[in-house]
């Protein structure tokens, strides 16, 4: 049975039904992350020798967008759970490993910073040593999926001893010091326990560190980049044909009482072709940076680094076409494009934000340095 054979019945009969009533309540998808992990798609990506699928970026990003379609906020939990994964298998303790390929451990990042804002890869938080084989960690880290959910945390803090601008961790949920202050009740993706996590002498082994002391940004950018960039847009991707599906439903479906359909206004169905034009230009950006991740490109960085931000920008467009092809209709919760407009919006501001991957695209173009 293929991926997507076993994903299809989880999303039909645990995730469609619940999306609704999680986004009301703000609260976690943990019967759909438990029905995932026991048809081993937590572990999509971990190598077969730890009892993984050994499956790749592709078909996690068909994962993630089929997941999408029905509920964004589920998608972006196993989004991150699957960028988390990608540096635990390339850099994490083989039990660890095991646990991902069993589908009894979700992880998740743990980024972002208000000091740093979108530029995630130089954090503020601090590593110190404690004595030879520990280290503690002190952060605020400002917004992390799965916050008090997740069974790790892929952690950043400032270098131990070295030069570079960060160094990774993987961090135990259950560490003593770790706290989520408060929890998320927020606009959209109201599922994913997005919340800020808290952390004061956090103890960590020194064998724990993802990649060496101080290379955490080439870790961030050559390991993890790929992976997260696509799978962020992959759920805008899924929730942009989630929107589309429901407003084609609804105009094709929904008279005048004169006779006659909404679908035979000329100037709804150009909203909607148009809407389709963007969702698709979207899927060929991901296509394209797929195929540099896996045949190499010298345009590879800048292929990636798209992806994202025109799949952002499409769902804002693709999402507020549904709500205004629909009307007032669009407004009511049961028809499900109002909790995708919503959670359509996080993209554009996820890092790295649109507007800070637009600046890099241009510095690419006009031959100047990524960093200064």
């Amino acid at each position: 049975m293929s991926h997507l054979e076993k994903l299809e019945p989880i999303v039909e009969t645990i995730i469609l039904p619940r999306a609704a009533e999680l986004d009301r309540e703000a609260r976690f998808p943990r019967e759909a992350i438990a029905a995932l992990g026991e048809a081993g798609l937590l572990g999509l990506i971990s190598a077969k020798e730890v009892g993984g699928m050994g499956l790749g970026l592709a078909e996690a990003t068909e994962v993630v967008e089929r997941i999408a379609r029905d509920c964004p906020a589920t998608a972006m939990v196993v989004t991150m759970h699957y960028a988390g994964a990608t540096l635990i298998e390339m850099h994490g303790p083989a039990d660890i490993r095991r646990e991902i390929a069993a589908g009894r451990h979700l992880t998740t990042l743990a980024w972002s910073e208000t000091g740093s804002r979108s530029h995630f890869w130089a954090p503020v938080s601090t590593a110190t040593a404690d004595g030879d084989d520990h280290v503690l960690l002190d952060a605020s880290k400002s917004m992390v999926t799965s916050a008090g959910e997740a069974d790790s945390y892929v952690w950043s803090s400032q270098p131990l001893a070295a030069g570079g601008a960060s160094t990774i961790w993987l961090v135990d949920a259950r560490s003593d010091g770790l706290s989520s202050p408060r929890p998320f009740d927020g606009l959209g993706l109201r599922a994913n326990a997005s919340a800020p996590v808290a952390a004061k002498g956090v103890r960590v082994p020194l064998a724990h560190r993802l990649g060496g002391d101080g290379e955490g940004q080439g870790v961030m950018f050559n390991d993890e980049l790929p992976t997260f960039v696509n799978l962020i847009a992959s759920v805008s991707i899924g929730l942009m044909e989630g929107a589309l599906q429901r407003a084609v439903a609804h105009v094709t479906k929904t008279g005048f009482a004169a006779g006659g359909t909404l679908a035979e206004l000329p100037t709804l169905r150009a909203q909607l072709a148009q809407a389709r034009n963007a969702l698709d230009g979207a899927r060929g950006v991901r296509a394209v940076a797929l195929d540099r991740i896996a045949n190499g490109g010298d345009d590879t960085f800048m292929r990636v680094l798209q992806t994202k931000a025109v799949a952002a920008e499409a769902a804002l467009l693709v999402t507020d076409t549904a709500m205004r092809v629909c009307g007032g209709a669009a407004f009511r919760k049961d028809v499900g494009i109002e909790r995708l407009f919503r959670d359509s919006r996080a993209a554009a501001v996820m890092a790295p934000t649109t507007d800070v991957i637009n600046d890099l695209l241009a510095r690419m173009m006009c031959g100047m340095p990524l960093m200064e």
